[in-house]
C-alpha cells in the first residue's frame, strides 16, 4: 500500500483529524494549566450532573482506570467531589465543585470557538452532514 493510498483511507483521515483537533484544544487549554482530560470531564459534568464514573468515562472518551486517577487529582484540586448515590449506596456520583464550575465557565469558550471554526469551515449544511455520517459510524 502506498503512502498516498493510506492517507486516503477513511480510518486514517478520521484519526488525523482527531489528532489535529485534540492538539489544537490542548494548545489552547495549556495557558490555563488544564489538561484536556480534565476539561472533557468538566464538560461532561456541565452537560448534566451528577454522573457516575462509567458515564463520564464513556462520554469523555477516557479509559476507566485513567479516569479514576484524573478524578482523584481533580478532587484534590477542589474541582469535583464524590457523593454516594442516594438510590444505590455502592455507586459513587461525581459532581462539580464551585471551583470546577468557575474554571469550566472560564474555559468553555475554547471548545465553543473550535466548534464554530469547524462549522464555518464546512458551512452549516456540511457540518450537519458530517455529524450525521459520523453518528452512523459511532454505533
Amino acid at each position: 500500500m502506498t503512502a498516498k493510498h493510506m492517507k486516503d483511507q477513511l480510518a486514517y483521515m478520521i484519526a488525523s483529524v482527531n489528532r489535529q483537533l485534540e492538539s489544537e484544544l490542548e494548545e489552547r487549554l495549556r495557558p490555563g494549566g488544564v489538561p484536556i482530560d480534565q476539561f472533557r470531564i468538566l464538560e461532561v459534568l456541565d452537560a448534566g450532573e451528577p454522573c457516575a464514573m462509567g458515564e463520564i468515562a464513556e462520554q469523555s472518551l477516557v479509559e476507566p482506570a485513567t479516569l479514576t486517577k484524573i478524578v482523584d487529582r481533580m478532587v484534590a484540586e477542589g474541582l469535583v467531589y464524590r457523593s454516594p448515590d442516594p438510590h444505590d449506596r455502592r455507586r459513587v456520583l461525581i459532581l462539580t465543585a464551585p471551583a470546577g464550575k468557575a474554571l469550566f465557565k472560564r474555559l468553555r469558550g475554547i471548545s465553543t470557538a473550535q466548534e464554530q471554526r469547524l462549522v464555518e469551515l464546512l458551512d452549516s449544511e456540511g457540518a450537519a452532514e458530517l455529524r450525521n455520517l459520523l453518528r452512523e459510524l459511532i454505533q
